[in-house]
């Protein structure tokens, strides 16, 4: 049988739609053969997704996508088949967690500034007591108040850079995320390298650094790439050594664009990620 991976989406355990369990029903539906649930620093879904895995005949690889700060810029990096009970990794979770609270109440302040109250109880209450709050719940917060008329607005108005309510925020180190990573048992991977808005210069700076800290892989191939970006991710993949991955980046079933293992085939001259961790 042919594997069909897919190696990055959330649940409702950040900011995605559906729960573990309802992810891994949508994605055997999907056909999907491996799945890596790589929720926003926390790994508080991977015990309900194993669980559901099994019931669908899917290998669920456990993963994390870990908030960096590198030279002032903010990236995300994907850890896979990590040991979600390394005591490293949950230091470093618990880490970035206290970040996250600090930032939902800088917020919540903002939103107050412009007259917009209740954000701080309301996401609290909608991420529940073991859900990492995202900007994605202030979003939806943001719409479910008729302040704005869609979650793009809400960012678009309120919560992107330069925007009423954006914070700047200072989140783990890079060395020290992929330390972690690695400390796990995991496979350090540089989540959807095309959306930081970097030029070609600054981004091999910064995979450089990334290969340098023990990074092993990159994203190839994403629910939103069009073919330049594919051959662009796959360039930096052969120039640095790194493997190459793919991954959805689903979040909800209410984005048509993305699905979960709607995914191109990787180019043939880049080495998949996942002979990296059997």
């Amino acid at each position: 049988m042919t594997e069909k991976y897919d190696l990055h989406c959330h649940s409702t355990a950040s900011d995605g739609f559906l729960s573990p369990t309802e992810l891994l029903k949508r994605a055997h539906e999907q056909g999907v053969t491996a799945l890596a649930l790589t929720d926003h620093d926390t790994i508080n879904g991977l015990a309900e997704a194993q669980q559901a895995a099994a019931a669908v005949n899917i290998r669920l690889i456990n993963g994390i996508e870990l908030s960096v700060t590198w030279n002032s810029h903010c990236f995300h990096i994907v850890g896979l088949g990590i040991n979600p009970e390394n005591s490293v990794l949950q230091a470093g979770i618990r880490q970035i967690q206290t970040i996250r609270y600090q930032r939902v109440a800088k917020i919540a302040k903002l939103l107050e500034k412009k007259k917009i109250f209740g954000a701080y109880d309301a996401v609290i209450a909608a991420a529940g007591d073991d859900g990492m709050i995202t900007r994605s719940h202030f979003a939806d917060f943001l719409l479910a108040q008729h302040h704005v008329t869609s979650e793009q607005e809400a960012f678009d108005l309120y919560l992107g850079q330069g925007k009423a309510a954006y914070t700047n925020t200072t989140w783990a180190g890079l060395e020290d995320a992929v330390s972690w990573i690695k400390q796990a048992g995991g496979v350090a991977v540089l989540a959807h390298p095309m959306r930081y808005d970097l030029t070609a210069s600054w981004m091999k700076r910064f995979l450089t650094a990334f290969k340098e800290a023990g990074g092993a892989g990159i994203e190839v191939i994403t629910g939103r790439f069009n073919p330049d970006e594919v051959r662009r991710s796959a360039d930096y993949a052969k120039n640095f050594g790194l493997a190459a991955s793919v991954g959805s980046d689903f979040h909800s079933p209410k984005n048509v664009w993305v699905e979960l293992g709607r995914l191109a085939p990787l180019p043939d001259a880049v080495s998949p990620v996942w002979e990296l961790f059997g």
